[in-house]
């Protein structure tokens, strides 16, 4: 495959879409390449690039089916479960703290 077209951002020809277009749109990528990339020009650091996918080539969205809600609410669960004190936080615990906000920050929790 050759080099990608690069459009610059808001000027991409009709029949390409991002990846957050194709969803909006009730489709999904289906195994095609990028075919083409959008890129918007920043100051201080390399443009903000986003990938087209080609329309006609792009796949409904698979139906959720009653297994896949099952595990979808069971993964989202596991998210809310801090595994310090492994309790349900009542919130997905951020990836950057690895634990629920009490066992983050005990003192704070004491002071309050």
């Amino acid at each position: 495959m050759g080099a990608l077209p690069v459009y610059r951002w808001n000027l991409a020809p009709d029949g390409y879409a991002t990846y957050r277009q194709l969803r909006a749109l009730g489709l999904r990528p289906g195994g095609q390449d990028v075919a083409a990339q959008l890129e918007r020009p920043r100051r201080r650091r390399g443009p903000l690039v986003a990938y087209l996918y080609r329309i006609d080539r792009a796949l409904p969205v698979r139906p959720m089916t009653p297994a896949r809600r099952a595990a979808l609410a069971k993964a989202n669960a596991a998210r809310r479960i801090c595994p310090e004190c492994e309790q349900d936080a009542g919130y997905i615990i951020p990836p950057s703290l690895g634990m629920c906000g009490a066992c983050a920050a005990p003192e704070e929790q004491r002071a309050a």
